[in-house]
């Protein structure tokens, strides 16, 4: 019996009607791992070329700064001093990151 009946007299009705694929599911999220995984991949390939670069000028140069002075290796004090400016840019961002955070939030209304 269809539901497209009264009662149990006459012929059913005919309906032409064409069935949807269902939708496609969305793309999957990158993952948290798959982004540490390229992280890791990355920072795996500047480290092969610093050791390179470190490697290659082990030449030693005079560095005087402030009060002190010595000979290093030009590698070593270019490396010191990249990790020494990656150090300001640090401590100023997680400054404005606090300020940031401190704001108190100006949401509608």
């Amino acid at each position: 019996m269809s539901v497209f009946r009264r009662n149990g007299n006459g012929p059913e009705p005919s309906v032409d009607f064409e069935v949807a694929d269902p939708a496609p599911p969305p793309p999957a999220a990158p993952a948290r791992v798959s982004a540490a995984w390229a992280g890791s991949c990355v920072a795996a390939l500047i480290l092969v070329i610093l050791i390179a670069f470190m490697l290659q000028n082990t030449s030693r140069v005079d560095v005087a700064f402030l009060w002190l002075e010595g000979s290093v290796p030009l590698a070593l004090a270019l490396l010191i001093a990249g990790v020494g400016a990656g150090l300001v840019v640090a401590v100023v961002g997680a400054a404005r990151i606090t300020q940031l955070r401190r704001r108190p939030s100006s949401g509608p209304g």
